[in-house]
């Protein structure tokens, strides 16, 4: 035998909309208070309006009984399915118990500790297989526990707690290439502000500076000023708080 509170509101509601159905067919008048016994009888001659009689039909009746009974029974089945998986030793993932899996409580972890990461880094660090990586970060996603955002084609994560908006986890994936990093931590330095300076030191073609910069620029962790014919490139002031902890 099973019980529920569900089921048990759904019997309450079941017995309200039964009662309303009985006293539907009332008739309802818009009258003056006025002594005596003539509940509705006009006093001065005033116009006594009756209001619409409103009728639920038969079959509307017998069509929320059947949807009642319905409902109950899956209701029923459900509790009898989740019963089954526990005695066959399956256990039923929800927001009480999804880190209770270490391999998963490990996964949740890093990401907290390191957002953006992506899945490469992930298997990386915890020394698990990609697709078990996947199959758990798939089950953070479905109970909500993390968001996806994507970084120029690669998938990063983040806890999801509503820390971080959109603008933040642009710039934190942003700050998680080592170019980016390479290149911000450079032009910090005051050793190099110009592309033909970073790419020099950096080791890398003035093209391929040039790509990095577009993708900084977008996320507007780079300023950039001209002067003469070169481009000077200054870092953002408002996201060095970001830099400093996530570069």
């Amino acid at each position: 035998m099973f019980t529920s509170t569900k089921l048990e509101k759904k019997l309450i509601f079941f017995l309200l909309f039964f009662l309303l159905t009985i006293t539907a067919q009332a008739t309802e008048y818009i009258v003056s208070p006025a002594p005596g016994d003539q509940a509705g009888a006009s006093i001065n001659g005033e116009k006594v309006v009756e209001l619409e009689v409103t009728q639920i039909p038969y079959w509307q009746f017998l069509l929320w009984l059947a949807a009642m009974q319905i409902l109950s029974i899956i209701d029923v089945l459900l509790c009898f399915a989740k019963l089954i998986f526990v005695v066959l030793g399956f256990k039923i993932v929800d927001k009480r118990n999804i880190l209770d899996n270490p391999d998963r409580s490990s996964i949740y972890t890093y990401i907290r500790a390191k957002p953006g990461a992506y899945i490469g880094e992930i298997v990386e660090k915890t020394g698990l297989g990609r697709g078990r990586v996947r199959h758990h970060i798939t089950i953070l996603e479905v109970q909500n526990k993390i968001e996806v955002h994507e970084d120029g084609g690669k998938i990063r994560y983040f806890e999801n707690n509503s820390t971080y908006d959109e603008e933040e986890r642009k710039i934190i994936s942003a700050l998680q290439n080592v170019t980016n990093q390479r290149i911000i931590s450079e032009i910090q330095n005051g050793k190099c502000n110009t592309n033909s300076a970073l790419a020099h030191e950096i080791g890398v073609s003035r093209a391929t500076i040039s790509w990095y910069m577009r993708t900084l620029k977008e996320v507007e962790l780079i300023n950039e000023e001209r002067k003469g014919k070169n481009i000077i490139y200054r870092v953002n002031p408002s996201y060095e708080n970001l830099i400093e902890k996530y570069g």
